[in-house]
This record gives C-alpha cells, structure tokens and sequence, in this order.
C-alpha cells in the first residue's frame, strides 16, 4: 500500500505515542521521536530537525503529564506542555506541516453536570491543566493548520495506565484495594484515539475535537469492570472521595467530554470504553468472562 506521506510523531514512546506509531504506520511512513532525539523546549533543535526531515504532518504527543508532580515543577510543566507546544507549532508552520496537539479533560473545572463541548469554557483547576491549555493557545496562534485533540482517562498498550494498576495490584493478592469514586469520566483505549486522530487527518479535520470512548464512569466503576472481565471475585474495591487522598493536584469531578462534534462533522461514533477495555484484556493474554 503507498503510504500518504511523513508523519512525525513526538513522544513516540509514550502512551499516546506508541498508539499512534502503531496504527499509523500501516497508512505513514512515521518517523517516531521521542526525547532522545527531539526536546521540545529547544526551539532551535525543533526547527533544525523538521527542515531535515520536512514531514507533512506533525503530532505532539509529548508531555509532562504527572498531574501532581506537575504542581510542584510548574517551570517543566509550563516549559513542556506550553512552550514546547509554541516551538512545535512555529516549526511545523516553517515547514508547511500540519499539526497535531494532544490535549486533555483537565483544561475544564468539572463543574458542569452533562459533558463538556469544545467551544465550552476552560477553566483548568491544576498546574498541569493550565500548562496543556496555555498549549492549546500557543498552537492556535502559531499554526494556520492545526487539529487539538482533547482525550482523558487513558489506557493501553504502550506505557503504565489505571488499568495495569489495577492488574498489578489484583496480581499481588492485594485484597482490599482503595478506589476514588466521586470523580467521573470516559476510559479511552488509546488504540481507539490513535484510529479516530488517523480518520481525522484522512478527512483533513481542522480545530478542536474531542475523542473518548463512550459512556461515562467513576474510577471505582472501572476498576470494578476490569475485575469483573477477568473474573477476579476474591478482591474487595473500597469506594473512598478524592478529597481523603489529600494530592497535590485538584481534580475535575466530572469531566466527561462530548463526542457531539465527532460524529457531526466526521461521522465517527466511538464504542463503548467497556467493549474497548476488553480489546485491551485479551491483548494483555487474559480470558474475559
């Protein structure tokens, strides 16, 4: 199959990376970058390998994203998820590549009670909130040809996520385990947001557009459903308010995005994030019941 042309990939090995170096590679030739070779917040470095390799197509998935961590090194995170974000941009503008920007839930304040539209207002309650939407900015003014993709709730293949959490706690014999329940969101398998940003660039999509699985749960409620595909019965979940983990980081407490958008302007309809987890079970070997 002819490939439709280069796609550089930040962030390569990351959670949202990996995915999309994966699923693009059948469609792109990718040229996948992770810190090793390109550090955003050099811009001189950025633009001198972008006019090297001159792609078509630039997708920032890089990121400081330990929300907690991020209160504290608020310079990283700022240095990372903004002004990286602004020499990303400006370089792919130099070199006529469209760009891509991975975002995040956390630009909203969790105050609404029916999920967030794209033209909502942010109003991010974190350092790591108000770091990606400072990028979310730096893009739109920087770059004439650009897709924002807001996700949330992450898990897949290619880096640790709540769901191997999970697993791995179960796989201890831990027997009780503490889960928040007062925070409510989408799962998204990051396989399933690497095929929609792939559909979203074949169709050309400009702007902003928010990709999740569908359906909406607490963190207490996903862990349940991913022991409860595994057959795990003998591990007790205690339900316990975010507020008794006393973190760094305020949270949203509903968060969930609306995929309204998605399906109106790019006829994509996102399945449900308990069919998507169970993709992601049997890829890790387990039978699901």
């Amino acid at each position: 199959m002819e490939k439709r042309g280069k796609v550089a990939i930040i962030g390569a090995k990351g959670l949202v990376g990996g995915a999309l170096v994966e699923v693009l590679s059948e469609s792109y030739e990718v040229i996948p970058l992770d810190r090793e070779e390109l550090d955003v917040t050099a811009y001189g470095t950025v633009k001198r390998v972008f006019k090297d390799l001159m792609p078509q197509i630039v997708i920032n998935a890089a990121g400081y994203s330990d929300v907690d961590a991020c209160e504290r090194r608020t310079q990283l995170a700022f240095s990372v998820n903004a002004e990286g974000a602004k020499n990303v941009a400006k370089a792919s503008s130099l070199v006529k590549a469209k760009v891509v920007y991975i975002s995040s839930d956390y630009i909203f304040d969790g105050k609404k009670e029916i999920p967030y539209k794209e033209d909502d207002q942010p109003n991010p309650l974190n350092v790591y909130g108000e770091s990606k939407l400072l990028g979310e900015r730096y893009v739109q003014e920087h770059s004439d040809d650009y897709l924002i993709v807001r996700t949330q709730w992450l898990f897949g293949p290619h880096g640790r996520n709540f769901v191997d959490t999970i697993l791995s706690l179960a796989d201890q014999g831990k027997g009780r385990i503490e889960v928040v329940e007062d925070l409510i969101g989408s799962p998204t398998y990051t396989i399933d947001l690497a095929q929609v940003i792939g559909e979203l660039l074949k169709r050309d999509a400009w702007g902003i557009f928010h990709v999740s699985n569908s359906g909406q749960c607490s963190w207490y409620e996903f862990a349940k459903e991913i022991l409860r595909q595994i057959g795990k019965n003998d591990v007790e979940l205690v339900p316990i308010l975010s507020a008794d983990l006393t973190r760094p980081a305020r949270r949203p407490i509903f968060s969930v995005l609306s995929k309204e958008k998605l399906e109106r302007e790019a006829g994509i309809k996102m399945r449900p994030w308990q069919e998507a987890l169970s993709d992601y079970l049997k890829r890790r070997g387990f039978k699901i019941s």
